[in-house]
């Protein structure tokens, strides 16, 4: 049997005692009697970059996922619609509708036409929008220069020859 190192308590995680009185764990997990297991509170995740800071969400340039998610969301509400209407009409389900509006999914392009249709406009004008919102923001945001970085492929090769 192999041996486990020996985990040490972080302060900070969740408190047993709560969850043990709750039953939580005790109804999600099925006892494991094989071998034994480190308790969740010991392990922690550590940020793969520390040396690097997080950007805001406002210092960054939006994905385009979410920007055509406001602005469908936009459309709609201009139309004085709900989700499930809209939806209904595009031939999706109105829980997909609100993921695509909250930039949390990025649909294809045969669905962003059908919610384009069903919103009274067209891909082109929908995307001619979404361009102008982006080209709008990310004026507004800070630019970050890019890296030097040395020359290499073909433009390498030409400095070499």
């Amino acid at each position: 049997m192999a041996e486990y190192p020996q985990l040490h308590s972080i302060p900070g995680g969740r408190d047993l005692e709560s969850a043990s009185s709750t039953g939580a764990d005790s109804a999600a997990e099925p006892a494991a009697e094989s071998a034994p297991r480190p308790q969740r509170d010991v392990l922690r995740p550590v940020p793969s970059r520390p040396d690097r800071p997080r950007e805001s969400r406002a210092a960054r340039e939006p994905l385009w996922r979410e920007v055509l998610g406001e602005r469908l969301r936009e459309l709609r509400r201009d139309h004085g619609e709900t989700l499930t209407e809209t939806a209904g009409r595009a031939g999706i389900s109105p829980q997909y509708l609100s993921e695509i509006e909250r930039g949390r999914k990025e649909p294809s392009s045969e669905m962003i036409a059908a919610l384009a249709g069903a919103l009274g406009t067209t891909l082109g004008e929908l995307t001619a929008e979404i361009a102008a919102d982006l080209l709008r923001v990310t004026r507004l945001a800070p630019v970050r220069p890019l890296a030097a970085r040395p020359p290499f492929g073909p433009t390498m090769l030409a400095r070499a020859a």
